[in-house]
């Protein structure tokens, strides 16, 4: 599509800085804007007054939704510019300066000469911007509650080895956080004796108790010296395991509204009958992709902009062969990865087709990746025909 005016615009917490080039290339505008409704409309109407209009930003959430925002309500059309090509298409003009003016420059160029470069932005849907705001937090949650775990078990292995060892995997269960609340570390748990210690676990592991606590009681009984710090760990693991409960309790909240956003969207059912696809799956496509896929001519598309589509690599006779995308919407990615991954024992016809591609010699992972490839077709079409997954029927004899 052609444009009779391209902005460009370099995003900034409180002001931006836009530029305005004609298919000429001609700069029509190029100047400072603050970072407010009014002055961004003024803006892009001065720009728009050439004719057709396209804004491009460098940034899309935080500090560029407001100008995304008040373009789209305008009527302007709106595309995206990645950072990464945005960085090798500035190491194409010369100079090495790195300033406002140059970069907003270089959007708008961007537009002109390599719009293939460019995400097209649609008007998102409000259940689209709220399950990406929610989503978005929880991911901000899950990152928090690693690091808090990461650290506990830091924590653990500097003061206490075998104890670490002993709890393994269950270091981070609400058992053991609960009754690291109410021992401390070592010094408390040998207090406590193992019996009581058997009882604290029984409140929140009615299955493994028993087990867990002479695993905790074993651990215990390999350490009897006490290393420096113990006293202080004693004081700081209390706190970490509180943290972890409450960023759990947290993200269960969060999952409940994102439940809630996705039963009254028209398409949850439609995504959710897909094997392998349940809610926060589900969610994650409606917040990456929308309710329509008018923005991918085809499946292919879709999966290139996934980072699902192999890269093909040829160099003389030495090179051949096709890799691993790197590059595509990695939130996007992950969800149909682990849809695939779901799916392997949900669906008879998933497994066969992964299998098959094993036998082929492909690792895990590479199978998986063509199993999320050939959802994707499917997944296409259920939403642009909004219809539900339908199971393939084996051709008659």
């Amino acid at each position: 599509m052609s444009y009779d005016v391209v902005i460009g615009l370099d995003v900034g917490k409180h002001r931006h800085h836009a530029c305005a080039l004609d298919p000429d290339g001609k700069r029509l505008l190029d100047q400072e804007v603050e970072n407010t409704e009014t002055a961004l409309r003024e803006v892009f109407a001065q720009a728009a007054a050439e004719g057709r209009a396209l804004v491009v930003v460098d940034q899309l959430h935080s500090i560029g939704a407001l100008p995304v925002t008040v373009a789209q309500a305008m009527g302007l059309d709106t595309a995206y510019l990645p950072g990464l090509s945005m960085r090798r298409l500035a190491d194409l003009h010369p100079g090495n300066a790195k300033t406002d003016a140059r970069d907003a420059f270089v959007i708008a160029n961007a537009a002109l000469t390599v719009p293939h470069t460019l995400r097209r932005l649609d008007v998102p849907s409000e259940a689209q911007a709220d399950l990406a705001m929610l989503l978005g937090y929880d991911d901000d949650l899950a990152a928090q509650v690693t690091a808090a775990v990461n650290r506990l078990r830091g924590l653990l292995v500097q003061i206490h080895p075998s104890l670490e060892k002993a709890l393994g995997d269950n270091v981070s269960h609400d058992a053991v956080l609960h009754l690291l609340i109410k021992a401390g570390g070592p010094d408390g748990l040998r207090k406590m004796g193992r019996a009581r210690i058997d009882k604290e676990l029984a409140k929140h592991a009615p299955r493994i108790h028993d087990r867990l606590a002479g695993e905790i009681w074993a651990g215990l009984g390999a350490q009897t010296v006490v290393v420096p710090g113990t006293t202080a760990a004693a004081k700081v693991l209390p706190g970490l395991a509180a943290q972890i409960l409450q960023l759990r309790d947290q993200r269960k909240e969060i999952g409940k509204d994102v439940e809630k956003v996705l039963d009254a969207h028209p398409l949850a059912r439609v995504l959710t009958s897909m094997p392998g696809v349940g809610v926060k799956i589900a969610a994650r496509l409606l917040a990456e992709i929308g309710g329509d896929v008018s923005a991918f001519p085809t499946a292919a598309h879709l999966a290139a902009y996934a980072g699902l589509a192999p890269v093909t690599k040829r160099s003389g006779t030495s090179i051949r062969g096709e890799h691993v995308n790197r590059g595509g919407n990695k939130r996007l990615k992950n969800a149909l990865f682990m849809a695939a991954f779901t799916s392997l024992r949900a669906d008879p016809a998933s497994r066969a087709y992964y299998d098959r591609k094993r036998a082929e010699g492909k690792k895990h992972n590479a199978a998986l990746i063509c199993l999320a490839r050939r959802k994707t077709d499917v997944l296409f079409a259920m939403i642009r025909d909004h219809k539900p997954y339908t199971p393939a029927q084996p051709a008659a004899a």
